[in-house]
């Protein structure tokens, strides 16, 4: 079980979910939240990978502009938190990210896993800051995809996604030859159990080959 911490960025304190294992760290990872806040899914998920021999610190994105937001998966939660993104920035995003990767250097080589529009920020800090990253069904991708990037990066996404046609998809596989893209039989947030188009299957091989991935290259 993970705990709350305090941790400073370049936009003031936040607060991350810290989740350790009881052994010695393999590497470092920065879970990467949705729109919807650091919330008990997002919280699960940094568990989870702890579980699996990381340290985790999933910072709380929207501190910087209201303390504690944990939206529901409804339509005032989608409403709120697009209004969220767009007044914090992926740039501010992944300034917080960089602070919460340099606050896990000691535990090893780090890498990030963002789902949604934490997908974006996890494909950015990828191209922008080096740190091999996860990037789920990241719809705001395309822009960025002509940048050279200095880690490696895996993407995720579902084939019935209605936010992400397939031509987004395969944008990834023109733009960023070298790495892997993976489609499932599945619709967007396939990997968030609170969601309805949470899709055990695909949630499972997506893990697998996420953590295949961080074996590598952490």
């Amino acid at each position: 079980m993970g705990a709350w911490i305090e941790i400073d960025t370049p936009h003031g304190a936040i607060a991350a979910w810290k989740a350790f294992p009881v052994a010695a760290p393999r590497g470092a990872l920065v879970v990467i939240q949705e729109i919807f806040g650091l919330n008990a899914h997002i919280r699960s998920v940094a568990d989870g990978f702890a579980d699996e021999g990381y340290a985790v610190l999933a910072p709380a994105l929207f501190d910087v502009l209201e303390r504690g937001v944990e939206l529901g998966y409804d339509a005032d939660g989608m409403a709120k938190g697009s209004d969220l993104i767009t007044r914090l920035g992926l740039e501010k995003a992944l300034d917080m990210t960089a602070s919460a990767a340099d606050a896990l250097a000691a535990q090893g080589k780090v890498g990030t896993v963002g789902y949604c529009w934490g997908g974006t920020v996890a494909l950015l800090a990828a191209l922008r800051l080096g740190l091999p990253s996860a990037s789920y069904y990241g719809k705001r991708n395309v822009p960025f995809l002509g940048e050279t990037p200095k880690a490696p990066v895996i993407f995720h996404f579902g084939e019935r996604d209605a936010s992400i046609p397939q031509e987004m998809v395969e944008k990834h596989r023109q733009l960023l030859p070298q790495m892997p893209v993976y489609v499932y039989p599945a619709g967007h947030g396939f990997n968030c159990d609170a969601r309805a188009d949470f899709d055990p299957q695909s949630a499972a091989l997506a893990r697998s080959r996420t953590l295949a991935f961080f074996d590598e290259h952490l």
